[in-house]
């Protein structure tokens, strides 16, 4: 977990990069002596973090030591994340996308999409497969910034995102669209798509200021030709929109309403930081907000996940940039348990059953057959399907057995055993109701056997030598 650090003249801050246990910033907040000269408000505030940059940092450098790693990992198989966070007007938005003036002030998204690409020109033994999607979460609700059903160029005539969840807790977005790019410039292109449909404002704080949480999704398909196995992963890069304090800012009508849902989505935000970070908590808030269920998994799941906070370290920005590294560390505590997302490709799975049925029917066709003997679990699910089928009252059904002539043997030898059963059971029988029928004399019967007695005995009797003859069999 990254910050980073955009630093002002005003001296209430320092950073020490000579900590063995990580870089720290420190900010000093003098008492207020008009208070009183009793007064135990804290002065100093340390955070440690991975690392930190301050205002003179190249965009270079923090794509180097921040997103490129992760992107690595993506392109290995792993999910990964990054996402900035911070006070409007910090510059999460100019870290994240960049600055459109000149060409080095290009952001992790558009630097990331280049790496990707310039890796996947010099992998020649793999075969990439990319593609990208634009969201966007305002007032709570989700919009698709690459749709092409836009009937205007008004913001509110983009399409709604909806979230579904299926039985196993998986999230998936309805109507938003998943775009192909096959190279570096239609991904760009796309990314600057979405960015001019992006919600925008001016507000007292920032004169651009993105009223929206923002995630720009690539999703990664890797695989080695005439392999059955294929790594599917994807790069959440978020950036979401700073908080306000009305009581500062002053905002009031459709810039108040807009800052009432950022504040309580990131509130919502933070109370799922906090839940992930204790210990033997049953129960996460995912579903308070959209945003917090878009990224479930990125916030507690299989991903590797970065966070980046900016903070404005201005005299009259103190508690905000307290408040942020605050969250940053909350955010530390989180353990993911990210793993390769490695699965065989349905059509070759699909295709490999299939042959395995041809050469099966094949086998069967030219008499060559199969030298391996069957398991006895493959003989127990024979012998279920075999009872089932002559339970069956239905003259009509059939017993489907496939092309395996093994399968097809072993039936028949049980069938046949239970047929030789049956004729004995049925000559028995007919030969001893005929002896009875011959027999005039029942009491001469019954002084040579005393069970024939009366008809029940001598059926019992029957039934007797009847389970003996099966058993036999």
């Amino acid at each position: 977990h990254c910050v980073q650090v955009l630093l002002c003249r005003s001296k209430v801050y320092s950073v020490d990069n000579e900590q063995q246990t990580g870089p720290s910033l420190e900010f000093v907040v003098p008492k207020d002596l008009a208070q009183g000269f009793i007064n135990n408000k804290k002065e100093s505030y340390r955070f440690r973090f991975q690392k930190i940059f301050d205002q003179s940092t190249k965009q270079e450098e923090i794509f180097e030591n921040i997103a490129k790693p992760v992107a690595h990992s993506v392109l290995t198989g792993y999910n990964g994340t990054i996402f900035a966070y911070g006070q409007t007007g910090s510059g999460k938005t100019f870290t994240i996308t960049g600055g459109a003036e000149r060409y080095n002030d290009r952001g992790l998204v558009p630097r990331i999409l280049s790496y990707l690409y310039e890796c996947f020109s010099l992998e020649t033994t793999m075969v990439y497969t990319t593609h990208v999607s634009y969201l966007e979460i305002y007032n709570d609700s989700g919009y698709d910034l690459l749709s092409s059903r836009q009937k205007g160029s008004g913001f509110e005539n983009l399409p709604k995102v909806v979230i579904m969840e299926d039985p196993e807790q998986n999230i998936h977005l309805k109507n938003l669209s998943l775009l192909q790019s096959v190279n570096e410039e239609e991904a760009l292109n796309l990314l600057f798509l979405g960015e001019t449909n992006r919600m925008i404002a001016e507000t007292p704080m920032n004169q651009a200021s993105t009223r929206s949480h923002c995630i720009f999704t690539v999703h990664l398909c890797r695989r080695e030709p005439g392999s059955a196995t294929v790594h599917r992963s994807k790069l959440h890069l978020v950036d979401l929109a700073g908080s306000d304090r009305v009581s500062k800012t002053g905002l009031n009508g459709q810039l108040l309403t807009e800052a009432k849902y950022i504040n309580v989505s990131l509130h919502y935000l933070e109370q799922v930081i906090i839940a992930l970070s204790e210990k033997n908590r049953s129960h996460i808030p995912y579903r308070n907000s959209m945003l917090t269920s878009v990224l479930r998994d990125s916030l507690g799941g299989n991903c590797m996940t970065t966070m980046i906070a900016t903070v404005a370290v201005e005299r009259r920005n103190i508690d905000e940039s307290i408040s942020t590294c605050r969250f940053a560390q909350r955010v530390s505590l989180i353990n993911n348990e990210a793993v390769v997302n490695e699965e065989l490709d349905p059509l070759i799975a699909h295709l490999k059953r299939e042959i395995q049925c041809l050469k099966a029917e094949l086998s069967m066709v030219t008499g060559v057959q199969r030298e391996e003997q069957l398991t006895e679990d493959e003989k127990l699910k024979l012998e279920e399907l075999l009872k089932a089928f002559l339970d069956d009252p239905n003259p009509e059904v059939s017993l489907n057995l496939g092309p395996d002539m093994r399968k097809i043997q072993h039936c028949y030898s049980r069938l046949k055993v239970q047929t030789i059963c049956w004729i004995i059971l049925t000559s028995y029988a007919n030969s001893f109701l005929s002896h009875l029928k011959s027999s005039t004399n029942k009491q001469s019967i019954g002084s040579c056997n005393p069970y024939f007695k009366n008809d029940s005995l001598l059926l019992l009797h029957f039934s007797d030598h009847a389970t003996s003859i099966l058993l036999q069999c």
